[in-house]
């Protein structure tokens, strides 16, 4: 028999934060006791600390980040705060912080994995990440906690947003408002804990070799310039060819598949188009001698990627109804869907796991490691089932 174990998700879109806050937890709890943590998501523009205050957490342990959207069970929605709580004996947790993550991205990966040392022990255990999403080469970070965590310990997580631009981005640590920084919460349960991780996007044509990269930075496929290689593999329209605003809205649904052994591709979005120098730009690190594909996907790949997630993050919970989801979007995936498309993912997700309570956002890159030192994704979305 496992012991007591809650899960409840709780949203507000009232603009004064401090209500919002305490109405959003009010709801996540919902008068139930033994609260076990706090996990926050929440738009940037928002007051953050007038919205912690109003969440009030105590001495529970809370960690959080500012959004590109909230996802919540009622469905997708900006400038709202979203709560997820967690309670009972049947829960442990551990939580954690480090500031200062530009420039020591795998030394702060690893600082926070630490508090995976401080769980009581349970049968099931994992930890997730919320980072900063513009402080670097986020595979970094997945190392770092790597280096601590082993391979024992799943990682799930996702890059903070701040609402639908590039600008500074927050993390939230018990009543603290972080920026640059990382917050970790180390999960143990009695229960199994379910992670997918599906992106729907396919691959077009014959791989290519990466013979010249530097950090997020592609410079030469097959020893050419990597954009030319690009326009002419993927039959680029004339106005992307030239032009850096078109290019990118192509590019949003043609992005880079790195292979695998096992499981799905890892993808890597495609940004920017260096007309000068004919290199290509990625959100995240596309390493030299690397094997990859150009790759496609519309509306339906990434809403069917969807099911394939929720249905794989189900699967260790052996048929039980999970007791909630946590849901870890990329904010390029919200672009192909579009406002309808969206809408409807998050009501897939719902209703594959059964009607549970949803929380989770629209990142800046995914975390999901469930085997193998690799672990960052872009054009991702990552499921975390909690049985």
């Amino acid at each position: 028999m496992t012991a007591a174990r809650w899960v409840g998700v709780g949203e507000s879109a009232d603009a004064n934060p401090f209500r919002a806050g305490a109405e959003a937890r009010a709801a996540a709890v919902d008068g139930r006791t033994d609260l076990r943590a706090l996990i926050v998501f929440a738009s940037a523009s928002l007051d953050l600390e007038a919205l912690l205050d109003g969440i009030a957490p105590g001495d529970v342990p809370l960690i959080g980040c500012s959004t590109a959207g909230g996802i919540g069970s009622s469905g997708p929605a900006d400038r709202s705060v979203v709560v997820m709580a967690l309670g009972g004996e049947g829960f442990v947790v551990s939580s954690a912080a480090a500031t200062g993550l530009s420039g020591r991205l795998r030394e702060a990966g690893a600082e926070v994995a630490t508090c995976i040392d401080d769980l009581p022990e349970r049968p099931h255990q994992t930890l997730m990440l919320l980072t900063d999403g513009l402080a670097g080469n986020q595979r970094d970070i997945v190392r770092g906690a790597y280096d601590v965590a082993g391979s024992v310990i799943p990682l799930v997580g996702g890059g903070a947003g701040n609402d639908l631009s590039v600008a500074d981005t927050f993390q939230m640590h018990g009543r603290e408002v972080l920026r640059d920084a990382i917050v970790a919460l180390a999960i143990g349960s009695d229960a199994p804990l379910g992670i997918g991780v599906h992106h729907g996007w396919r691959r077009v044509g014959d791989p290519v070799l990466v013979t010249k990269s530097e950090g997020n930075r592609v410079y030469t496929l097959n020893d050419r310039p990597a954009l030319d290689v690009y326009l002419e593999r993927l039959d680029v329209p004339e106005s992307a060819c030239k032009d850096a605003t078109e290019f990118i809205r192509f590019a949003r649904t043609h992005p880079l598949g790195l292979g695998r052994r096992s499981g799905e591709d890892h993808v890597r979005v495609v940004g920017q188009a260096h007309f000068e120098d004919r290199s290509l730009g990625t959100y995240a690190e596309v390493p030299q001698g690397a094997i990859a594909w150009f790759m496609e996907g519309d509306a339906d790949s990434v809403l069917g990627a969807a099911e394939s997630a929720c249905r794989a993050a189900l699967e260790p919970l052996g048929g039980e109804k999970p007791l909630g989801v946590l849901a870890f979007d990329c904010i390029a995936r919200r672009e192909v869907l579009g406002e309808t498309g969206i809408v409807d993912e998050v009501a897939r997700i719902g209703e594959i796991c059964g009607g549970s309570p949803v929380a989770g956002f629209y990142t800046f890159g995914e975390i999901a490691r469930t085997r193998g030192i690799s672990g960052f994704h872009n054009q991702t979305l990552v499921v975390l089932a909690l049985g």
